[in-house]
């Protein structure tokens, strides 16, 4: 038998804390809250940084002029026998003086998985010059593609560095055919690209700085201290996030972007109500290697009924029951009127229920009071109707009119009826629930925050009788991805 109000559930967590009373039969109220569960998440924490500006930086860096050519006195066109007929002769050696460059092009700045390949095309111009004092000038041009490859690593504080590797991709080494001679230049390339190589070496961690990735891994990690609602009413439900430690587990390159794979190992704590306090915030910890994948997100929802919102329901059933006799052993027919049901936490992980009523048996005793009774909340593993174990009387209180409530309260089936009543299907109510958060954390913004979750496994824990109300704790895992929004 369900129980639904106008707002749709009964999940209101009770705030006010509850005083105990002694000494007139009531069980003693418990205060204690609703327990708060931590547990441990694993979040991905991609941070990505545009590669667009380290190619702008690197185009500023590297000289347009590679190296120069200067090779005097070649021998431009080599000696040969000619046959004349009548004898053959042999053509002197035309000497020459070989001159040239090697500029470069626009550097093209690409990548896939961990390597960012920069390329850059090869041009060079090659000229003849005082050709044996016959013909002053010839040229010839060639093209090629020099490839640098380069890998990011991070430090232990997150200072981010970088080694670059020359590669030639050539599918035919960079050479001219001039005037019946072959001139080659990759191995002069190799040699000339050697120190400007080794001189971007040098300067790279300062240019990958630029990029701000250790800022931004600091800002997501700084942001990460927060709330997300998961439901906004009916009731207010919070997820807390307290990160504990960052990961890094490499990184790649797509679409002209260096993404960062992070993992946040965090715990989640749920709170009904205010918005909690978000956590002071923590310096950034030490690099620490990703052993395991992340974007695992547990969190607990508290399926809360006050136990305000029990007793109408109680009541109700008990002034339907009411409008036949009770069969009191002993005793014969008895008539009863249910004025008011008293439901609260007592300690123990109980409940105590009050009922206050008036009795008159088939002889004209009458009597009026309140009977006490405890009971345990009991639900199934992974099911959420919640029922009531060993419901027993413990006490009376404001009686008048001799036994005959306690026998009322002690007769056949009065027990069982009562613990009827107040079981509770939550499935109905869950799932409204379930809705609601599901679509909070689809993408949740916080501030600069940023969660995209999705909920894959529900498990439904122990149901807890504490001052504040009956808990039904289930938990929720799934995939989650946390990133920090631009700022503006």
């Amino acid at each position: 038998m369900g129980y639904r109000n106008t707002a749709g559930v009964a999940l209101l967590l009770v705030t006010a804390g509850c005083s105990g009373r002694g000494g007139d039969g009531a069980p003693p109220r418990a205060n204690d809250p609703i327990p708060v569960e931590r547990v441990e998440s694993f979040l991905a924490v991609p941070v990505d940084a545009d590669l667009g500006n380290l190619a702008a930086v690197l185009e500023r860096r590297l000289p347009r002029q590679l190296w120069q050519i200067d090779r005097p006195g070649q021998a431009c066109v080599p000696s040969r026998r000619i046959d004349i007929g009548i004898a053959t002769i042999k053509t002197p050696t035309v000497r020459c003086r070989i001159r040239g460059e090697v500029t470069r092009g626009p550097l093209q700045l690409a990548g896939s998985g961990e390597e960012i390949i920069l390329a850059m095309p090869l041009n060079a111009v090659v000229r003849a010059e005082d050709i044996g004092g016959v013909l002053k000038r010839e040229t010839a041009t060639a093209t090629a593609m020099a490839r640098a490859v380069i890998r990011i690593d991070l430090a232990r504080d997150w200072t981010p560095r970088g080694t670059i590797d020359i590669r030639y991709d050539w599918r035919d080494e960079p050479h001219v055919d001039f005037l019946g001679q072959r001139i080659e230049f990759a191995e002069a390339a190799d040699r000339e690209l050697r120190p400007i190589i080794a001189r971007l070496e040098r300067e790279l961690p300062g240019e990958i700085g630029r990029l701000q990735v250790r800022e931004q891994i600091g800002r997501a990690w700084r942001s990460a201290f927060t709330s997300i609602s998961l439901n906004r009413e009916n009731p207010p439900v919070w997820m807390r996030i307290t990160p504990q430690a960052l990961r890094y587990g490499g990184y790649r390159i797509a679409e002209g972007r260096l993404r960062l794979n992070l993992g946040l190992a965090a715990t989640t704590e749920t709170f009904i109500g205010d918005r909690p306090t978000d956590p002071p915030a923590t310096p950034l910890p030490p690099l620490q290697p990703l052993q395991r994948g992340s974007g695992r997100l547990s969190f607990f929802i508290p399926v809360i009924a006050d136990y305000r919102q029990l007793e109408p329901v109680l009541l109700r059933a008990l002034q339907r029951r009411s409008q036949r006799p009770f069969e009191v052993p002993g005793l014969g027919p008895v008539r009863a009127r249910f004025d008011r049901v008293t439901i609260y936490g007592t300690t123990g992980g109980r409940i105590a229920v009050g009922a206050t009523f008036a009795a008159q048996d088939s002889e004209g005793e009458q009597a009026t009071g309140t009977v006490w009774f405890t009971g345990t909340p009991v639900n199934e593993p992974g099911s959420r109707r919640v029922g009531i174990s060993g419901l027993e009387i413990s006490g009376t209180t404001d009686m008048t009119g001799g036994d005959l409530l306690l026998q009322l309260a002690n007769a056949p089936g009065v027990d069982a009826y009562i613990a009827g009543a107040l079981t509770q299907n939550f499935d109905r109510d869950f799932a409204e629930l379930l809705v609601k958060v599901r679509r909070a954390i689809a993408e949740k913004r916080e501030g600069p925050l940023v969660i995209r979750a999705r909920i894959d496994e529900v498990a439904t824990g122990k149901l807890k009788a504490a001052g504040q109300g009956l808990y039904l704790p289930v938990r929720l895992t799934g995939t989650a991805e946390v990133s920090v929004a631009p700022s503006g």
